[in-house]
């Protein structure tokens, strides 16, 4: 499973802005089989695809947000074949679409943009946070909407474990529909204490091993650790997330 794991390069952040390249080879030595790239703070796309190919990264998808599949979608392609990925994710959804009107707008938009790429080979996902769940759609929280597995509904699920924990749901429970339309999924752990805040995986309150149990038997190509604040530097939160998913996979 470890030529599964992932860092979410949002993670690092601020890293990357200094030096994208020298993030890449600290992550290659440490472990990680591949980035999802979020953003390339101001480096050249040639650059980041020649520094993964030397350190042998590989791609688990790139966030892009709404505006960018909109107005930069011939761009965004070219940057996912320097990097040889097909995943575009959408991973953020501005305040006024947080309603029934506009979760309704962006899975037909979404839609049409998967119809659009997916001759091509591409695949687009939906990455969720907490506010999906505060809007029903036909029934069921707007999260579920977007994502209804349905031959029609071309969007993809990447759930973030967190978030779903943070909605108040069990992310067990929540992720099954969604077997063989999750090729990436987020892990993320929780702090177990009032303040419920963003933690390395293996040491908060969610459980992880079945969650990678049910990713292994349900289509995840890719699992990305990705932590939004770290307490500490987000290079060794990255690491001892990693060493902790080695444990619980058995391969460590």
């Amino acid at each position: 499973m470890k030529e599964k794991f992932a860092a979410q390069l949002y993670t690092v952040r601020e890293e990357l802005k200094q030096d994208f390249p020298g993030v890449l080879r600290e992550l290659a030595a440490m472990g990680y089989a591949g980035v999802q790239i979020s953003g390339l703070q101001g480096w050249d796309a040639e650059v980041i695809a020649a520094t993964l190919k030397e350190t042998g990264l590989k791609t688990a998808g790139m966030h892009v947000g709404l505006d960018q599949l909109r107005n930069e979608l011939p761009e965004l392609l070219r940057q996912a074949d320097l990097f040889g990925t097909k995943d575009l994710v959408c991973p953020f959804l501005p305040q006024n679409f947080w309603n029934e009107e506009g979760y309704r707008a962006v899975k037909a938009e979404l839609n049409a943009i998967a119809r659009e790429i997916a001759p091509k080979g591409y695949r687009l996902s939906y990455h969720n946070h907490a506010f999906e769940f505060e809007t029903m759609v036909d029934g069921q929280d707007a999260l579920a909407f977007l994502l209804e597995p349905t031959a029609e509904n071309l969007i993809l699920a990447e759930i973030d474990v967190y978030w779903v924990t943070k909605g108040g749901r069990d992310p067990v429970e929540y992720i099954k529909p969604y077997a063989g339309r999750m090729p990436l999924l987020h892990l993320k752990d929780m702090t177990n204490d009032e303040e419920r805040a963003f933690a390395e995986v293996g040491t908060g309150l969610v459980n992880f091993p079945p969650i990678l149990a049910w990713g292994e038997e349900s289509g995840v190509e890719w699992y990305c650790v990705e932590q939004d604040k770290c307490k500490g530097a987000p290079m060794e939160s990255l690491r001892l997330s990693l060493n902790n998913l080695l444990k619980m996979a058995g391969e460590r």
